[in-house]
């Protein structure tokens, strides 16, 4: 059975996913950085309003690289227990060494405040060093999912070493393709990767509700998207994506 991933930076795009018919949803923040630790009052309501849907909580302090100091590693520590203490189905996370490997003794700690949670090394296995001993320490560790774009820019141009991690994995963990999956190119992923899991975004843009509108301030960096139009969860495209693969 296909499984189909979200990744969502509110309650409003969680319930949308649970509405298209998606499995789980990745909880998050700041997509525009990649991805960051949503606030614990956005995963308790998410966790309130989900009826069916699985949220997975993803748990990373910053942008930029995966290669945390001490004082980083404590404060994932505590953002794990955190979102598992409100009910979190899972947690997300990842962590690397300057050298490309994982880093172990951060990880086993974040393994420990999962306390049993389902855990998803996220897209810093697209930065390893070595993908296949990367995937046999995710096993050694019992990390039941990693998600990747075959470290590739897309999970299409990667769907190659994806197909080979599922072959490496045989069942021991689950390799979540993502990375660029849309209505138009998962039907070639799918027989390309022969994955289980699928993980997107559907996002379009709206129109925000100001009325009153000032053009002139930006609040973020040059890169900002305009003040008063909003990145949303849509569930007609979610819906497109998942029919592809299921009509």
């Amino acid at each position: 059975m296909t499984t189909f991933e979200i990744c969502v930076d509110s309650v409003e795009g969680t319930l949308a996913a649970e509405q298209a018919g998606a499995d789980r949803v990745e909880l998050c923040a700041a997509l525009f950085e990649g991805g960051l630790t949503p606030s614990i009052g956005t995963i308790e309501l998410t966790l309130r309003h989900a009826e069916r849907i699985r949220v997975h909580v993803l748990v990373r302090p910053r942008g930029g690289d995966f290669i945390y100091s001490p004082y980083e590693v404590d404060a994932m520590v505590r953002d794990v227990q955190a979102a598992v203490t409100v009910g979190a189905h899972g947690i997300v996370i990842g962590a690397l060494t300057p050298e490309g490997d994982v880093d172990v003794p951060a990880m086993r700690r974040l393994l420990a405040a999962a306390d049993g949670a389902s855990v998803t090394f996220h897209r810093a296995f697209d930065m390893v060093r070595d993908p296949f001993e990367t995937l046999e320490q995710l096993v050694d560790l019992g990390i039941p999912r990693v998600l990747t774009s075959g470290q590739e820019e897309n999970a299409l141009a990667g769907a190659p070493l994806i197909a080979d991690l599922v072959s490496k994995a045989d069942g021991r963990i689950a390799v979540m393709a993502g990375g660029g999956i849309n209505e138009r190119n998962i039907a070639r992923i799918v027989a390309a990767t022969a994955a289980d899991e699928y993980h997107f975004t559907a996002r379009v843009s709206a129109d925000g509700p100001a009325v009153h509108r000032n053009p002139v301030p930006r609040m973020g960096g040059v890169l900002s998207r305009p003040e008063y139009q909003r990145s949303e969860t849509s569930p007609e495209r979610i819906g497109q994506i998942i029919g592809a693969v299921r009509s």
